[in-house]
């Protein structure tokens, strides 16, 4: 008899369920969309003058962002309405892969729609701990609320997206206690679409990513959302989107949806359960797509 670990789930049926890529047939083929897509981005912004590179959030070459201001595509010199809010992305890669790089595939399409665009780097593990890591994404958003002046947004209307790793630092971010912290006013934090996310972090010590992550207790507690309800109390004006694809692991699913049904989050919450025909790589390339329903979801939450 195949003994279980975690929620009936032996050790290689978990590995599986924890591994997106199990439910694709190739991941460098989404790897390299990422890659590609966000250098023409970056060209593209280069070229209109709409992208301020490498700025420093922190004292770590790894703390910086890109920040992408709004510009029109298009070669007449029409003007955009300029709506002064800022979309911040954090990429995903299980703490331990990627960079801001790959990751400013759907810039260009917030910048058509007015938007300001930050993409946070951070420091991947083994060189850097959950703890670490955590306060890097903190650090970078609280360094967008001091600077909101000097780029032209509005402070008070920062919104955050995430992808899988992404997507539980996003949820973190909103569940910092920025007064106590940070010394800020308020929460910065309007509004967080949280993507193919992990909101309870224990399964992962069983599996492979754990090799890097070196997980203790105490940030499982604390860095799982699911586990940290109590903290939700923080955001309690963030609005939620809770998104994932059609094709992706029945445990991904579970989490997801688990969040979804914390009470804390009330009425702040959208829940798009099932974004059809879309795998846990490619769905939160859909925000690059203005027709789709992640993106407008999105634009839907920062203008309510």
């Amino acid at each position: 008899m195949t003994e279980t670990v975690y929620r009936n789930f032996s050790l290689q049926a978990l590995a599986r369920e924890y591994s997106p890529s199990s439910c694709v047939a190739d991941l460098d083929i989404y790897l390299q969309q990422y890659a590609e897509q966000s250098q023409q981005v970056k060209q593209l912004a280069s070229h209109h003058g709409s992208l301020k590179e490498n700025l420093r959030y922190g004292e770590s070459p790894d703390e910086t962002l890109d920040l992408f201001l709004p510009h029109h595509h298009n070669s007449q010199r029409s003007t955009i309405s300029i709506k002064r809010k800022l979309q911040v992305f954090i990429h995903g890669g299980y703490w331990q892969e990627l960079s801001k790089e790959e990751s400013c595939f759907a810039a260009n399409n917030f910048q058509q729609h007015g938007y300001h665009v930050a993409i946070i780097n951070y420091t991947l593990a083994p060189k850097a701990s959950l703890t670490k890591i955590v306060n890097q994404v903190r650090n970078a958003i609280a360094w967008l609320y001091r600077h909101a002046d000097q780029y032209g947004y509005d402070k008070e209307q920062i919104y955050l997206s995430g992808s899988s790793a992404g997507a539980q630092l996003a949820v973190m971010a909103a569940m910092t206690d920025w007064q106590t912290t940070f010394a800020l006013p308020v929460n910065p934090v309007k509004g967080v679409c949280a993507v193919s996310g992990i909101y309870d972090l224990t399964p992962l010590q069983f599996t492979y990513i754990n090799e890097a992550l070196a997980l203790t207790q105490d940030e499982i507690t604390r860095f799982s959302p699911l586990l940290a309800a109590n903290k939700l109390t923080h955001c309690c004006e963030t609005r939620f989107i809770v998104a994932y694809g059609e094709h992706e692991t029945d445990e991904f699913k579970r989490q997801s949806n688990d969040f979804y049904q914390l009470n804390c989050l009330g009425c702040n919450k959208i829940l798009l359960a099932n974004i059809e025909n879309k795998n846990h790589f490619d769905v939160i390339t859909t925000l690059s797509d203005k027709k789709s329903t992640l993106f407008n979801s999105v634009l839907e939450q920062m203008e309510a």
